[in-house]
């Protein structure tokens, strides 16, 4: 069994959004930009849906988280986990800065079916001890739902293809900040990607302290380039020796087609399990049994 925690639905109203800084207004930026990029359009939700099943199907990856990676896209992915509730969650980004954000929130896991709500503090300026982010776990205890929380280094690789900035304040970012809002709300699920994203320490302090923060191995962890005495074999094990098997989510940060589903970044984290000697239970838990757990609370 296998399951991915952190894929990308990059929909139509995805590039969409991103035209509105690039593209010219008389063309479709959802046509134009994947052009530009060498990628394939996305076409309608549904179909995109289809695509990516169909891409599970070849992996043997049975079921898959797709994130909305901008705050007005979880309708694209909404319909997405409906045509296929039992192989796909929906994630989405979420800026509780926004006036409408309560409002949002309830329509996000009361009508859209979304399963966990993503933070990326770093970009949309916020504290991780501000009032915005205790309402959103509020909600998300509520809905029975997770929160992803992104820490540390955020780059976003198709901004940076397109030649757009992202402002962002990693300080920002900090998983420590993380500890009272998830004391205050153990029964929500937290998940923070790539392992802290350069604040491995941070993440694994504050994993100890709170039992409901996970972790999830996804990308290809290039913030390790600022750690050069670490690799990843050592971080998988140093994580393993801190936190056991039963908090860690696999995760390939897979997005855009026709590259499709990263099946190296699945090789290379299979073999340093295999040579970490990872027994067949251990393994189970982080490949798909967290996955599971942590999504399962309520079905869209």
């Amino acid at each position: 069994m296998l399951n991915d925690a952190h894929c990308h639905f990059f929909s139509a109203r995805f590039f969409a959004a991103l035209g509105t800084q690039t593209a010219p207004a008389t063309q479709n930026a959802a046509v134009a930009i994947p052009e530009r990029l060498g990628w394939d359009p996305p076409d309608t939700p549904e179909r995109l849906a289809d695509r990516w099943v169909r891409e599970l199907d070849t992996h043997h990856v049975h079921r898959a988280a797709l994130m909305a990676s901008v705050p007005d896209d979880e309708e694209s992915v909404s319909v997405a986990v409906r045509r296929h509730p039992s192989r796909l969650v929906g994630l989405s980004m979420v800026d509780p800065t926004r006036p409408d954000a309560d409002a949002r929130l309830t329509r996000l896991f009361d009508e859209l079916g979304i399963r966990c709500a993503c933070l990326f503090p770093a970009m949309h300026g916020f504290r991780l001890d501000d009032d915005v982010v205790d309402r959103v776990f509020a909600a998300a205890a509520t809905a029975g739902a997770a929160v992803f929380i992104h820490c540390g280094v955020l780059s976003v690789g198709v901004r940076r293809k397109l030649g757009l900035r992202t402002p962002v304040d990693i300080r920002l970012g900090d998983p420590l900040a993380i500890v009272p809002v998830a004391s205050r709300y153990p029964s929500v699920p937290i998940i923070i990607p790539h392992f802290g994203a350069g604040f491995l320490k941070e993440t694994l302090m504050a994993a100890d302290l709170c039992a409901s923060l996970h972790l999830d191995t996804s990308s290809s962890n290039r913030w390790l380039q600022y750690h050069p005495e670490l690799t990843l074999r050592t971080v998988f094990a140093h994580t393993l020796q801190t936190l056991g098997p039963d908090r860690l989510l696999f995760g390939t940060d897979s997005s855009f087609f026709p590259r499709g589903w990263q099946r190296p970044v699945y090789e290379t984290q299979r073999s340093i399990l295999d040579d970490l000697d990872v027994g067949d239970d251990a393994r189970h838990q982080i490949l798909a049994g967290n996955f599971d757990r942590v999504f399962s609370q309520r079905s869209p």
